[in-house]
């Protein structure tokens, strides 16, 4: 019985086409987890001014905050005026709200047009100036949604309520460790970046339209596809350089080993040469001789023979073929069924019946090629999916699309930075790790860098150069950084005790090594943190917080961490601190700078850029913030928009300068 003819590269195709299109279908509906919860708009506006008195601040996200959220209103002096919160009315928004969301390696948006408002009760407006309003809640996504924002009363100071008192609570535990828990998990939202208007200077609410972030994820998204694409085709290229040069007879089609030859139909009793099955000088893979020879059947079992079997394990060898005898058709080319050959001792030179007669490729080779695209298609996938996570977006990724510009926000940076509007607000990678990690420093190794130092101790009391190299991937140093705050690389040296503060500005050498002059007074560990932006082959730049150990040789002896006090001397200045540092809040934390026993504050002038710097180290791990504060001054102080990363005892260094000297404050800062 004649088996029908098959087309072997069209099955091939076909299934290779049913198993990448699945593939597609199934990774194309696994999308990236969505940001939900933002701020969508507020009463009063961020950034507004306040004539009249007002009891209550309404802030209006884009789904129902958690029961168990966390609102504070600070008052100019840094206490806190809030009594409670309730939920308000869902309402429509002024305009629809936009937000990003990453899927299938492309930033789409996404509209709001109802608001879920939190009302916050004001207790007393004690005085005029600036009010901040900080806000932690967990997203249905279980991403944390946090920020603030600002008002600026200028009215009559009004009373508090008989009895109330300043309240002094941090966040539900229970919030801070789901928080917590869902960011150490990979999960992070995959929100992009987005731009908002300018504050509106009236008590009104309002939104501005949005504007989608630089989408430098969805570009790498890419490159994971055409990874993908590339290693497809070159499956499909390697496959068709694997198939064999001659096709086997009985398959209705000429074969492409040499033109203007076929395979003849075997001759009954035919035997491969030398007796038995081998292969001669030529292609040992397929089978092809060296020599011309017409191509002998080897004996298949009968009634299953519909042509000739050629394998790599099983080669025959071939006679030459006459070109007057080149077949013009492909039925001229159909082997009737032999039944008079024996069957052969060797199974597997039995043709599987399952199988394609005549196949270029077996089931292994096919199974293997189609896992191997899959593969691909996987692995490209992958990389998009991973180039969409590590490449941070450039402003806080709760930030709504569409609200108010958050004036005085603190971008919590997940390299230890912290910044505020005036300075750029933005966010960086990180230590390399998942999730907002709000401090850092506490690795050598981070975004594909390596903190290399020259020295590891050095004597106590002496002056030493202390020399480092910024090491890529590639084993060279790094020689191309971005001025930041005046500088191309900032380096902090702290004790493991929290004391012996420096912050220092090595130079560079043309091979990329770092050196600044050291002096260590006391025996002990020390920490040393590299604080910069390397600038990327890309043009692209990086912002990172590496950090290494330094030792000093002799006895150790640790100083006790000072008793927390809000006030510090620094020179011939008294510097208050006000405000309340609370456990993952951005919250409002000022510096009044006083000249020692008056009440005349000081002229203070810009130091790098800014009026102030504020370094905060945690005990134990020694995990490393660094803050920027407002571009001016607010009331007469220096503002930074703080958020502590965990409960612990943490040392607070800040850096100010009056008459071209740079003098610091130190505080601890004990959150329970």
């Amino acid at each position: 019985m004649r088996r029908l003819p098959q087309t072997p590269g069209r099955v091939v195709s076909a299934l290779l086409a049913l198993v990448l299109a699945s593939a597609v279908a199934l990774l194309a509906s696994a999308q990236p987890a969505a940001a939900h919860g933002t701020l969508a708009m507020s009463t009063p506006a961020d950034g507004a001014t306040v004539r009249e008195p007002l009891t209550a601040v309404q802030l209006s996200f884009t789904e129902k905050v958690a029961a168990n959220a966390y609102f504070t209103i600070t008052a100019p002096g840094g206490a806190r005026v809030d009594n409670g919160w309730t939920y308000g009315e869902p309402k429509p928004l002024d305009k629809p709200v936009r937000e990003y969301f990453l899927v299938d390696g492309k930033f789409e948006p996404r509209e709001y047009t109802t608001g879920f408002p939190a009302v916050v009760t004001v207790a007393n407006l004690p005085v005029a100036g600036q009010y901040s309003v900080s806000y932690l809640s967990v997203a249905s996504d279980g991403d944390a949604v946090r920020g603030t924002m600002t008002f600026r009363y200028t009215g009559k100071a009004t009373a508090a309520p008989s009895g109330w008192s300043p309240p002094t609570n941090q966040p539900d535990p229970s919030l801070v460790a789901a928080i917590e828990q869902h960011s150490t998990s990979g999960q992070a939202s995959a929100a992009p970046a987005v731009s908002a208007a300018p504050p509106a200077e009236s008590s009104a609410p309002a939104t501005a339209a949005a504007s989608p972030a630089s989408n430098d994820e969805g570009s790498l998204a890419w490159t994971g596809w055409v990874v993908a694409a590339v290693a497809a085709v070159a499956g499909l290229i390697g496959w068709r350089r694997r198939a064999p040069a001659t096709r086997p007879s009985g398959r209705g089609r000429a074969s492409k080993a040499s033109a203007g030859r076929r395979n003849s139909p075997p001759r009954a009793g035919s035997k491969p040469v030398g007796g038995k099955t081998g292969t001669t000088a030529g292609n040992r893979r397929t089978g092809t001789p060296a020599s011309g020879g017409r191509q002998r059947s080897a004996a298949v079992p009968a009634g299953r023979r519909s042509g000739t079997l050629v394998t790599a394990r099983n080669p025959v060898t071939t006679e030459s073929t006459p070109p007057d005898q080149e077949a013009t058709s492909t039925q001229a080319l159909a082997t009737p069924e032999d039944e008079s050959q024996p069957t052969p001792a060797d199974p597997l030179l039995r043709q599987d019946a399952a199988g394609a007669p005549g196949s270029r490729l077996s089931n292994t080779h096919l199974a293997l090629l189609v896992g191997g695209l899959t593969l691909a298609l996987l692995a490209g996938f992958g990389l998009a999916r991973i180039g969409a996570g590590t490449e941070g977006p450039t402003r806080d990724a709760r930030q709504p699309a569409g609200a108010p510009d958050t004036s005085g926000q603190a971008i919590s940076a997940a390299d230890g930075h912290q910044h505020t509007p005036g300075t750029g607000p933005h966010s960086h990678p990180g230590d390399g790790g998942t999730g907002e990690t709000l401090a850092a420093g506490t690795t050598v190794s981070a975004g594909g860098y390596t903190l290399q130092p020259l020295e590891r101790s050095q004597p106590s009391g002496v002056r030493a150069d202390y020399r480092f190299r910024i090491v890529g991937t590639d084993r060279q140093a790094a020689t191309r950084f971005a001025v930041v705050h005046d500088k191309p690389l900032h380096m902090i040296v702290v004790g493991r005790d929290l004391s012996g503060y420096q912050h220092l500005h090595p130079t560079m050498a043309a091979d990329g090594t770092w050196s600044v002059p050291l002096t260590l007074a006391r025996p002990g560990g020390y920490r040393i943190y590299a604080d910069f932006s390397v600038t990327k082959a890309d043009g692209a730049q990086l912002p990172l917080v590496l950090g290494v150990d330094h030792s000093v040789a002799g006895t150790y002896a640790p100083t006790a961490l000072p008793p927390a006090q809000p006030q510090a001397t620094a020179g011939p200045f008294e510097v208050s601190m006000t405000g309340t540092p609370t456990v993952a809040v951005t919250a409002p934390v000022q510096f009044q700078v006083n000249r020692a026993g008056t009440a005349e504050s000081a002229r203070l002038e810009r130091y790098l850029g800014a009026y102030g710097h504020l370094v905060v180290v945690r005990e134990g791990d020694l995990g490393y913030v660094h803050v920027h504060p407002e571009p001016e001054l607010v009331d007469g102080t220096v503002k930074f928009w703080l958020t502590v990363p965990s409960s612990g005892r943490y040392r607070a260094f800040f850096d100010f300068q009056v008459g071209g000297k740079v003098h610091t404050a130190e505080y601890t800062i004990n959150l329970p």
